[in-house]
């Protein structure tokens, strides 16, 4: 069934359901954080792309992807109802987190993702970060190329 509403009404409706973004994760990785003695990382910043955590001393920017929002490969699903309008709303995001991803490198950010989904293994994602975040540090320091 096709939508009820003009594609310039449909806008107009989207455009004022206010975001509140991904609440519930970025609470999640924050326990995370504490737990794993993980340190140096601010939310809120204003770096392009709007990462949910920016560790500005390590030159490192984290997402926590939506499952859903960003189509994920074990969990990603179309909705029933009005699928072409989701699948190119979540095609979109995929193609924005692309040129996100592209234009942070070229700054000189390195990016860690998380899924979702992945908030239900701590160890994994910790392991990821501190991976992430020691070889950030040794090549900042010049100890290694």
């Amino acid at each position: 069934m096709g939508d009820v509403f003009s594609a310039a009404d449909r806008s107009r409706i989207m455009a004022r359901v206010k975001d509140r973004g991904n609440k519930a994760t970025e609470l999640r990785l924050i326990e995370i954080f504490k737990e794993a003695s993980i340190t140096g990382w601010r939310r809120h910043s204003k770096v392009f792309g709007r990462p949910d955590f920016v560790f500005p001393k390590q030159g490192v920017v984290v997402f926590v992807d939506g499952c859903f929002w960003h189509n994920c490969p074990k969990h990603g699903t179309l909705p029933a109802t009005n699928a072409e309008f989701w699948q190119r709303k979540l095609q979109r995001n995929f193609e924005r987190d692309r040129v996100v991803n592209r234009q942070l490198k070229n700054a000189g950010w390195r990016i860690v993702r998380v899924w979702q989904h992945d908030l239900k293994e701590p160890r994994r994602v910790v392991r990821k970060l501190r991976r992430t975040l020691f070889v950030t540090t040794v090549n900042m320091s010049g100890v290694h190329a």
